[in-house]
């Protein structure tokens, strides 16, 4: 559909005019105004795709309104439908982009011809902007898939050079890691993308990294974004009626693109929390970082990160969680000593308890101690020293930890071509699905979503050199059911979409045959 103002200062002359663009096989949104000033007034806050106006009206005419609306909008199609057919009304008409001159009486027939020209053109010009915008978004989300995965914002200027330029990334202010427990972002015909859920128009850019993750890179500031990221809460909870539980990290500011992989880690430090109080949704860094080492979080989050890390086991994010911990206290004087010994006392008692050889008398012995220092420094050397002897336990307990992610990957070698979940894969090794997430990163170095990726992607490949299986076919081998969300993986794992992959192979063998 589009958008048409009339402007005549004659009701009947706009009334035929809306008659006979009612005949028309194409459905219009009309606005009239009685002459130039009014048209310009209306303009200035409002646009349309096809301008029609009469020459002769009081107080602007025609000719001033098109000088005027070229200043504005130089891409709108502007149409003259006037009873002053000499030249030099054309002519000057002409110098202000009008594409029709319709002389009065209007003749029907000709006015059809001339409004058939102007809606081809139009939706010519639609669908090039509709593919140029699609490029680019392709394109962003391929450079903003490969940040998170690590290359160097250096490296991908010189890999799209002549392409598309990066500065786009100079606009993003904030980043939002969107995490759900159950599909929702792409893959299904049910899923909605972020932009349906705020009213936020050009404001944001998406990346879906998975089906029940997508982050969120933000263009302008806000002075409260919890509220903001409780409207996409509340948002999701509307569209799935329920069924989904929402979660949302929130990063702190973003001054320069070299830091958008750095608040990519935040916010995934700030999504371990849906591990430890499931009672809350927003995760937002305390105060604003320059890097993700300085994330601040309080007392209670980091205890219970420390004690998500003893359970599994995690001696180096127990180490991280312990150093943020201490520097809290040691930059805030505020605390009384004996809060800072029962903190650290609940720290000790926590340690104890996971290493099977640590007697109760010896517990109570270190316990004592640390009520007794009289310094920071004491309680660390005591803590300290319980600590070696956890990662002492910890190193000789390696192997079932080894053996639970070899079970999980060769689960996932058997069934990438299968629906695959955390939860699913849990209960292959009888754990809970927040333990073998923490595990399966630490042993790998991947997440759990990003290693069935990587292979699906991989075995796609393999399948695209060596069958001459449809690419459709080939989506539903490993495992993704919407050929759509697949391909758009393929394009931002391999940065070429499966097709072009394939015809690429093709060229290569051709031109080697000719050898």
């Amino acid at each position: 559909m589009y958008r048409i103002l009339i402007v005549d200062d004659e009701k009947i002359e706009r009334t035929g005019i809306k008659f006979l663009l009612g005949q028309l096989d194409e459905s219009f949104e009309i606005y009239e105004a009685v002459n130039g000033k009014e048209a310009v007034k209306w303009l200035r806050s409002n646009s349309v795709d096809i301008l029609m106006t009469d020459v002769k009206m009081p107080f602007m005419d025609g000719l001033e309104l098109l000088e005027q609306v070229y200043k504005l909008y130089p891409n709108m199609m502007k149409v003259i439908i006037s009873g002053y057919g000499e030249f030099s009304y054309a002519q000057k008409a002409m110098q202000y982009g009008v594409e029709e001159y319709i002389l009065k009486p209007v003749d029907p027939a000709e006015f059809g011809v001339s409004m058939n020209k102007l809606i081809k053109s139009l939706d010519e010009k639609r669908v090039e902007e509709t593919t140029k915008e699609l490029r680019i978004t392709f394109f962003k989300e391929y450079v903003l898939n490969a940040i998170l995965n690590g290359t160097e914002i250096a490296e991908l200027e010189k890999m799209t050079e002549g392409y598309y330029p990066l500065e786009f990334l100079q606009h993003y202010c904030r980043m939002m890691l969107i995490e759900l427990n159950g599909k929702f972002f792409g893959g299904t015909e049910t899923s909605h993308n972020p932009e349906f859920l705020l009213d936020l128009g050009k404001k944001v850019d998406y990346l879906n990294l998975s089906t029940q993750q997508s982050v969120l890179f933000f263009k302008e500031e806000s002075d409260d974004w919890k509220r903001i990221a409780n409207e996409i809460c509340d948002s999701i909870q509307k569209k799935c009626k329920g069924t989904l539980k929402c979660y949302v990290a929130i990063s702190s500011g973003i001054s320069d693109p070299s830091q958008i992989i750095e608040r990519y880690q935040e916010v995934e430090l700030l999504m371990e929390n849906r591990f430890y109080s499931l009672d809350s949704s927003i995760y937002m860094a305390e105060n604003e970082a320059t890097c993700v080492a300085e994330v601040c979080l309080d007392d209670d989050t980091l205890m219970r990160q420390m004690k998500q890390d003893v359970r599994t086991k995690d001696v180096v994010s127990l180490r991280e969680h312990f150093e943020r911990l201490l520097s809290n206290y040691s930059q805030n004087q505020k605390f009384s000593h004996i809060y800072v010994k029962f903190m650290f006392t609940n720290l000790l008692k926590m340690l104890c308890e996971a290493i099977p050889e640590k007697t109760e008398k010896e517990m109570n012995e270190d316990v004592d101690k640390l009520y007794r220092a009289l310094d920071i420094v004491a309680i660390c050397e005591i803590i300290e020293k319980n600590m070696k002897q956890f990662e002492d336990y910890v190193q000789k307990d390696a192997g079932n930890i080894r053996r639970e992610v070899e079970v999980v990957k060769r689960y996932i070698y058997a069934h990438y071509d299968e629906e695959l979940s955390v939860e699913l894969l849990a209960e292959q090794v009888y754990l809970a699905p927040s333990y073998l997430s923490t595990i399966f990163r630490k042993e790998t170095g991947q997440n759990l979503s990003k290693f069935i990726k990587s292979y699906r992607m991989e075995k796609a490949r393999e399948l695209l050199e060596n069958t001459h299986e449809k690419i459709v076919q080939i989506s539903e081998k490993v495992g993704y059911p919407n050929v759509s969300y697949f391909c758009q993986n393929f394009r931002e794992y391999f940065g070429i979409s499966p097709q072009k992959y394939r015809d690429k192979g093709e060229m290569y063998e051709e031109n080697s045959g000719l050898d």
